[in-house]
């Protein structure tokens, strides 16, 4: 029965998520900021009246969860406080699409890996809580797909899928969402993670996303290179994606100017997404990736 409880650690998880990191996140759950119906439920409250009796999983005890769900003969054996998870009327849909292109695979916290550890956070805590997942990762210009993943046990292959993907290739934002998204035609909470360095830029996707009745958010990932660039002198750039060059000279206003232009193009994604109901998160990597999931996706109301 501990094997059943217990934060899984393997080569392939401790890549991704610490054993202590996890079961912080048990404490967690996923909720929508809309009302978004589905067929199960693990242990999330339901507008809905009435709760099967049929068993599903345990997790961890929080302060102010209901007594009378405890497993008190588990407690009896472990000395720990587990609740019973039920399957009920309905449950909540998240879907995780990552981009994973080359513009990706920079920076001295590599984008890809920190947006796919956030990935992996998120898909944890609705994992262990019953709730339906799904994660689209887009890179090299193929789609990987993990459909519709449900319970504690799949953790293993939650791990075992976002830690073998490699990024590259071009960035394709609105057709990487348009497939998922006709792949996946029930409401809930979509989470997309990208820098959104797309040259057709980031409206089209995020429209897309709003037109499905999608919870969304959008996680702006940049390493802190790319916001404040500490470079001066001669240099040829290359693009990642396109392979273009550019001979550069790094001059102050120069710089400043690029710094503008980064901020005016937050600014405008921040701008877009929230006209459309889309909660937008800037996420630089040099803030541990933890902190984000325990204390800025609380901010923007995605888990609690």
């Amino acid at each position: 029965m501990p094997d059943a409880v217990a934060p899984v650690e393997t080569p392939r998880a401790r890549d991704l998520l610490t054993p202590d990191f996890m079961a912080k996140l048990d404490a967690l759950g996923v909720v929508s900021r809309k009302i978004l119906a589905g067929k199960l439920r693990g242990e999330r409250r339901s507008r809905k009246k009435g709760e099967s009796l049929e068993f599903s999983d345990y997790r961890n005890y929080s302060q102010g969860d209901d007594l009378r769900r405890i497993d008190w003969s588990l407690y009896a054996r472990l000395e720990r406080l587990f609740l019973k998870l039920f399957l009920a009327e309905e449950d909540l849909s998240i879907y995780l699409i990552v981009d994973g292109s080359a513009s990706m695979d920079f920076g001295s916290v590599n984008k890809f890996d920190y947006a796919r550890k956030v990935a992996a956070a998120v898909a944890y805590i609705g994992l262990v809580n019953m709730d339906r997942v799904s994660i689209g990762v887009y890179a090299n210009g193929a789609e990987h797909l993990l459909p519709d993943q449900r319970g504690r046990k799949q953790v293993f292959k939650l791990f075992d899928f976002l830690g073998k993907l490699k990024p590259g290739g071009p960035t394709d934002l609105q057709g990487a969402c348009r497939r998922f998204i006709l792949r996946h035609r029930r409401p809930g909470i979509c989470l997309l993670l990208s820098d959104f360095l797309d040259p057709d830029g980031f409206e089209s996707p995020l429209k897309a996303l709003a037109a499905a009745r999608m919870d969304a958010f959008a996680v702006h990932i940049l390493a802190p290179e790319e916001v404040e660039p500490v470079i001066a002198g001669d240099f040829l750039l290359v693009d990642a994606e396109t392979n273009e060059k550019v001979d550069v000279t790094a001059s102050r206003r120069l710089v400043e100017n690029y710094q503008k232009t980064v901020r005016g193009f937050c600014s405008s994604l921040q701008q877009f997404s929230a006209a459309r109901g889309i909660a937008y998160l800037f996420a630089s990597t040099d803030l541990p990736f933890e902190a984000l999931v325990l204390n800025y996706l609380k901010k923007v109301g995605l888990v609690k």
